[in-house]
């Protein structure tokens, strides 16, 4: 285990901000994880488990502890099948674009849609990663950790993990207790790829044949660039965590009201079907008609001018600067509409 000090976490985020760690170790094994939390118990040191930084903000006075980076990489499919799935044993380090890659280039169904997502593979079961029609769990199988109450290597199913919309059990219930090392997928051979949003039907549109898993996939890729939400050298509008707030789930009351709100604007709110008897509302659409046009800049920090979800670092900004406009725009938000819209990414060090 490498143990180094004072390390500067801005460059190992998309956010490119933030401040150092006073202690760091990127571990690339199993053992090497468990002698990084060894050591972080035995100094009483506040731990951080980071994965691609993609879904992160770190205050500018940093961690006061041990940031441990899992690098365990490796993606590996099992000779035999569980009920006709392919599973595919993939390491909390590996890049989670490229585990989509190559299961498109297998041909297994089940995760194309997530194509294009930034990060890491350790971070996908956490917040129950999605996009456009696709969550995480529908595929995961298992997941490897590290028990931190007793410094056990064990294997939680997809039910102990407490999927939920953006959540589990490692970011809500189980908070800190657990170091993924490993994460399995079930996914299916030759199936059909899932057209369901909009962007996909109309990106598709006029077609007559079936759209190939390779075909789905470039198409995600194209629409997140659009939006900004590939991470694309040389991008401003990547210098950001993604989507900075999550699409709210409200009861059927709650959007009969929004809609109301809505139609005395001169407008109709967009939603979707999320759980039973609610709604999920657009977070950019609310966002957008709150007086947030793309490209609104607060300082250094700014909404991303393809893409009104995405709080982008315009050059230079301070992790207080994006705290500043994400208030700012919840406060409007909740003001205009009577909703509170909840933050997406990680924060630490706060």
């Amino acid at each position: 285990m490498l143990l180094q000090e004072n390390v500067p976490l801005a460059p190992l985020t998309t956010f490119r901000l933030g401040g150092p760690a006073l202690f760091f170790v990127e571990a690339k094994s199993v053992e090497e994880v468990q002698q990084a939390v060894a050591f972080a118990r035995s100094k009483n040191l506040p731990l951080f488990i980071l994965g691609g930084g993609s879904n992160l903000l770190v205050a500018d006075r940093g961690w006061p502890g041990l940031v441990l980076k899992v690098s365990i990489t490796g993606i590996d499919r099992r000779a035999c099948e569980i009920d006709g799935k392919a599973v595919f044993d993939v390491g909390a380090g590996e890049s989670w674009d490229r585990f989509v890659s190559q299961a498109v280039m297998a041909q297994c169904a089940g995760v194309e849609c997530m194509s294009g997502i930034p990060g890491s593979v350790g971070g996908t079961p956490v917040q129950n990663v999605g996009a456009y029609g696709q969550e995480v769990s529908e595929t995961i199988e298992s997941v490897e950790v590290l028990d931190d109450n007793d410094g056990q290597v064990r294997e939680l199913c997809r039910e102990a993990c407490g999927f939920a919309y953006r959540s589990s059990i490692f970011n809500t219930t189980e908070r800190g207790r657990f170091v993924i090392l490993r994460v399995a997928y079930a996914l299916t051979p030759g199936g059909d790829p899932h057209i369901a949003y909009a962007d996909l039907k109309r990106h598709f549109e006029g077609r007559e044949t079936q759209p190939t898993l390779a075909e789905t996939r470039e198409a995600i890729r194209d629409i997140r660039a659009r939006k900004g939400m590939l991470i694309v050298a040389g991008d401003p509008d990547s210098l950001s965590a993604g989507s900075f707030f999550k699409n709210p789930i409200v009861s059927q009351e709650q959007h009969e009201d929004l809609s109301k709100r809505a139609a005395a604007k001169g407008l109709t709110l967009p939603s979707y079907p999320a759980l039973e008897k609610s709604k999920k509302i657009s977070a950019a659409w609310l966002v957008e008609h709150s007086g947030f046009a793309r490209g609104y800049g607060l300082g250094r920090a700014g909404i991303s001018s393809k893409h009104a979800l995405a709080i982008v670092n315009r050059g230079g900004a301070t992790a207080a600067e994006v705290l500043a406009l994400k208030d700012q725009i919840q406060q409007r938000v909740a003001e205009i509409w009577g909703v509170r819209l909840e933050p997406e990414p990680v924060m630490v060090g706060f």
